[in-house]
């Protein structure tokens, strides 16, 4: 759990529950499709419509999406769970009851784990659940009435429930991020925020240190990480506000207004007790042998955490450039690629999170798109690390390849006349030479002034129209100067 972060005196307190879309291409009691997108109330059968005599039938497929993320994340996987009815009346819901899980979840526990800038950050888990979504209101197009869309309804989705351990908006946003990312990479949910298919809801309170958890409100269907990290904010100073004027915190719903940046109450916060639990009486006990389990967990993909942990083992790297490059598989294949191309990890482990990571940042491009490719990168190093050319000369390089000026390393280096100097003749000439003509700091560095002979390179740098080799430079400078 994260250290106390005080704003106006005050820790921040923030739980998550996130409902993931499971990527089934069926709903999670029936057949029925779940692609999005298509016309109101044409992908709804007659068990998601609740008519008489309909009876739900589990999707294995959901089940074994929810296993994948139990073994993702470090959870105990329960051999025997519980499907129970949550019981509240809306119009998106036509049974009346939304199918859930509730005192025996299919996940229990677990940890994610995650950066945030060079601090490692960990979040409990207290379980994951497998539930069916309820259908859609639909108001925009309508005036003076609502419509309703069952489309969604029966959707499986898996709900995630943190313990209250994220201690501030920041923690929040790199908390959901690295969720999202998890899910994403195991293929259970596809990630589309703006879609509803990773939705979180952020229970937000505030204390005073070494005081009880405060009054807790809930910020529902968060779907951007801009968005979060706004309403959040927003939230805890409304909080501080409200505690500072003398007014208790009442339990609550809360929705985020993007257009005014505000949050504002829905309804009253309902507890477990308001939805009368019981165990549905149409489903059996869902039971997941350890076979089951041994089987989803042969057929995983290497997870983020395994692979940032190679990368660490095979390649030599910092935990922070393996944890930062295992961030998207694209990401992960590319910086391999290129690593075993040229033989220098962690050069270019430095430029796939510096230059390329800073062009994908500003849009230009995504990793699977970037106009410079793994085995571009991989010469580009290769020319830096044998002394070919200079780091700064290497970014007029990648400029070039990714503008399309050029396809070939070498041939930017020829036409650009971007090749270093490395002979140690012409070299010692330029020294003797500026030497010579720098008499006052050559004196000032003998003189013990470090500042000097930064400044002596700095003219043969000049003077080679900065094709030297630094690094050359300065042994060649140094023993000059002994």
């Amino acid at each position: 759990m994260s250290q106390p972060q005080l704003v106006q005196g005050y820790e921040v307190v923030i739980g998550f529950e996130t409902h993931a879309q499971l990527s089934t291409q069926s709903k999670v009691f029936s057949r029925a499709p779940t692609a999005f997108g298509a016309e109101p109330n044409t992908q709804a059968c007659a068990v998601d419509l609740a008519l008489p005599g309909t009876l739900p039938v589990m999707n294995k497929g959901a089940v074994e999406r929810a296993i994948e993320f139990g073994l993702a994340i470090g959870s105990h996987i329960s051999p025997k769970s519980i499907f129970a009815r949550k019981n509240y009346f809306y119009p998106d819901l036509p049974k009346g009851y939304q199918i859930s899980q509730f005192e025996i979840p299919v996940v229990v526990g677990g940890q994610v784990e995650f950066f945030l800038g060079d601090e490692k950050k960990t979040v409990r888990l207290v379980r994951a659940h497998l539930e069916e979504d309820a259908g859609k209101s639909l108001h925009e197009d309508f005036i003076g009435q609502s419509g309703i869309d069952l489309n969604r309804a029966g959707t499986p989705l898996l709900e995630i429930v943190t313990e209250p351990d994220i201690r501030s908006s920041d923690e929040a946003v790199a908390y959901a991020k690295e969720l999202h990312k998890i899910v994403t990479w195991i293929g259970i949910c596809d990630g589309n925020m703006q879609e509803g298919s990773f939705r979180c809801d952020a229970n937000v309170s505030v204390r005073k240190p070494g005081q009880p958890l405060g009054t807790r409100r809930e910020i529902k269907n968060l779907n951007s990480f801009k968005f979060m990290q706004q309403a959040i904010d927003f939230e805890v100073r409304w909080q501080i506000e409200q505690i500072e004027d003398g007014h208790a915190i009442q339990q609550a719903t809360v929705l985020f207004d993007p257009d005014t940046g505000e949050t504002r109450a829905m309804r009253t916060k309902e507890d477990a007790a308001d939805y009368r639990y019981f165990p549905d009486p149409d489903l059996p006990p869902l039971v997941i042998a350890e076979e089951w389990v041994q089987r989803v967990k042969a057929a995983m993909t290497e997870l983020p955490r395994t692979m940032a942990a190679r990368f660490v083992a095979d390649y030599g790297l910092p935990e922070y450039d393996a944890t930062t490059l295992t961030q998207s598989k694209a990401m992960a294949a590319y910086f391999e690629a290129a690593a075993k191309a040229c033989g220098q990890p962690k050069l270019v482990s430095n430029w796939v999170m510096g230059e390329l990571s800073r062009r994908l940042n500003s849009g230009e491009a995504s990793i699977e798109t970037a106009p410079v490719n793994a085995a571009q990168l991989a010469a580009l190093v290769g020319r830096i690390a044998d002394g070919t050319i200079s780091n700064n000369a290497g970014k007029q390089v990648f400029e070039a390849l990714w503008s399309g000026e050029a396809a070939e390393v070498d041939a930017v280096i020829e036409a650009k006349g971007l090749k270093q100097m490395n002979d140690s003749g012409a070299l010692e000439k330029i020294i003797d030479e500026v030497i010579a003509a720098n008499a006052d700091n050559v004196a000032q560095y003998k003189a013990g002034k470090d500042k000097a002979f930064n400044a002596l390179v700095g003219q043969v740098m000049k003077a080679s129209k900065g094709k030297a080799n630094p690094g050359q430079v300065n042994e060649l400078l140094k023993a000059r100067l002994a």
